[in-house]
């Protein structure tokens, strides 16, 4: 790790700010342009990893193609003794997790404001053809002047990227409390994946929670695929049904059901009075699980089962054909 003094090719570093799980993030004064920026220098365990260090690189990528006043500016790019390394500019403001946990419930012409400018970003992302599937309050941050910033497209997919796999799935593929069903079932996602996690983040600025919670990681997902979501205009009387039923259909569990893009949902958002509220009223009951659902350890265990009972089978019958 670098140390305040430090010279890092044309930056001298300031100060340590965050540690991710697969690079340092320093803030950092650029000897050339003479101004305070970020600096991100992947880990020499990252740069090991062919999975890790194709995520960085795929930040980068991303960073450099984006401009947009929600989403963190990206300064450039370079390599320095064979590291590579990303500058983007300098962002002062607190977390949307700290301002979560301390202001939420938010009023809903805030939190709608809030939220407009986050889906204006990610909206412009999508136009690009880049899905940034992280999102959460952790990944921005809120300035001052309340000007969400959208950080950290390490995950992001875009229109040049593969799949790869990560040895650390709970660290690197998303955060459970704000994953869309089809992420968690395996697939890559698409604009509606993003925007399932802006209904999350939304719902947790009008409540101060998330609608899914439990005990561990894996409760957490088994509620996003089958728990039935709640209907905020009667938990919160503050709230109207035409707000209720945008947040709804964020939330939707199959993805075809939900908004077809960011751009439909930022028209909701601009006009409220004319929002179709019957998906309201739509049926709410969980769905019916299957005994591998309800027991999923079972599973393996039947499996285990089977096949000591198939060997114990192909024992027997070899047995019985031995010759005497």
């Amino acid at each position: 790790m670098l140390q305040i003094g430090d010279q890092f090719d044309h930056f001298q570093i300031l100060g340590h700010i965050a540690q991710g799980g697969m690079s340092d993030v320093y803030k950092a004064y650029d000897l050339l342009s003479s101004k305070e920026v970020v600096l991100k220098i992947p880990d020499k365990m990252s740069i090991g990893d062919p999975a890790q260090f194709e995520r960085f690189q795929r930040e980068l990528e991303v960073m450099e193609t984006l401009r947009h006043p929600s989403i963190q500016l990206g300064l450039g790019s370079g390599r320095y003794n064979s590291t590579p390394y990303l500058v983007t500019e300098l962002v002062i403001g607190k977390s949307m997790r700290d301002f979560v946990q301390s202001a939420a419930p938010v009023p809903p012409d805030q939190a709608v404001q809030l939220i407009r400018k986050i889906a204006d970003g990610i909206a412009h992302c999508h136009d690009h053809g880049i899905i940034h599937r992280d999102l959460k309050p952790e990944n921005i941050l809120i300035t001052d002047e309340g000007q969400p910033i959208i950080l950290d497209f390490g995950l992001a997919l875009t229109k040049k990227s593969y799949r790869v796999t990560y040895a650390n799935l709970s660290s690197t593929a998303g955060t459970p409390d704000y994953m869309a069903p089809e992420q968690i079932e395996g697939q890559r996602g698409d604009q509606r994946t993003d925007l399932y996690a802006v209904g999350i983040m939304f719902f947790e600025l009008l409540t101060g929670r998330v609608p899914f919670s439990g005990d561990n990681t894996m409760v957490v997902m088994s509620q996003h695929l089958h728990a039935v979501i709640p209907r905020l205009d009667r938990e919160q009387p503050n709230i109207t049904p035409q707000l209720a039923a945008v947040v709804m259909r964020c939330l939707e569990r199959d993805p075809k059901d939900r908004y077809s893009d960011l751009h439909a949902f930022i028209h909701d958002l601009d006009n409220l009075n004319d929002v179709d509220i019957s998906i309201l009223e739509k049926s709410r009951t969980p769905k019916a699980l299957s005994l591998w659902e309800r027991f999923p350890l079972l599973k393996p265990v039947g499996i285990a089962v089977f096949i000591l009972l198939a060997l114990i089978i192909l024992a027997v019958i070899l047995q019985s054909v031995r010759p005497k």
